[in-house]
């Protein structure tokens, strides 16, 4: 852990609002882009980043600091995640998305961007939402092996640590991860003549 790191977290763990919101600026975008690739939705995305620093905030005293900070949040993205997983299999709720249906398939917000023409940002987006929807059909502890390594870029010894396992059973469950990725990526890529 930085030094800069270590002092941030020791004004946290004294209650320093301030030092915590500092780390919430610091984390916002890593956590709540993990939760994106988690979930593959803007709004659940938002809601467990939200959630992921109401946990920590509440946990911060007991982090002893055995891993890198972003480890530890990441960790919690994860349980937090799977906690709303699993509740939501307890209840399901239909999605107010799949009642705006168009002739064209869902409504979905656009994304403007002035840089790239419209060919390319169609294309950069079906890629996008084909690579997404690769990794939401993976079984879920496959989608967060590959969400740590290949979207976090945490190393092998860090995911290991997380998820409580050796890193020999990491590295196994991450290539089986990728080989059910590439094989959803191929029937895509043969169902859509991509």
């Amino acid at each position: 852990m930085r030094q800069d790191e270590k002092r941030l977290l020791e004004r946290c763990k004294r209650g320093d609002k301030e030092a915590f919101n500092e780390l919430v600026k610091r984390y916002e975008k890593q956590v709540y882009n993990m939760a994106y690739r988690l979930t593959g939705n803007r709004d659940d995305a938002e809601d467990i980043a939200s959630e992921t620093f109401v946990r920590a905030y509440n946990a911060i005293r007991k982090f002893r600091g055995d891993s890198a900070l972003s480890t530890w949040l990441f960790r919690i993205t994860t349980n937090v995640y799977l906690d709303e997983r699993k509740r939501r299999n307890a209840h399901p709720q239909s999605s107010l998305e799949s009642c705006l249906e168009t002739p064209d398939g869902p409504l979905k917000r656009q994304l403007e961007d002035s840089s790239p023409g419209p060919q390319e940002i169609a294309e950069e987006i079906e890629r996008s939402e084909l690579l997404q929807a690769a990794i939401n059909a993976l079984p879920e502890f496959q989608r967060v092996m590959i969400v740590l390594y290949h979207i976090q870029e945490l190393p092998y010894e860090e995911i290991a640590k997380m998820l409580n396992m050796p890193v020999g059973t990491v590295k196994s469950r991450l290539n089986r991860a990728r080989r059910a990725l590439r094989d959803k990526l191929l029937a895509q890529r043969e169902l859509f003549g991509a």
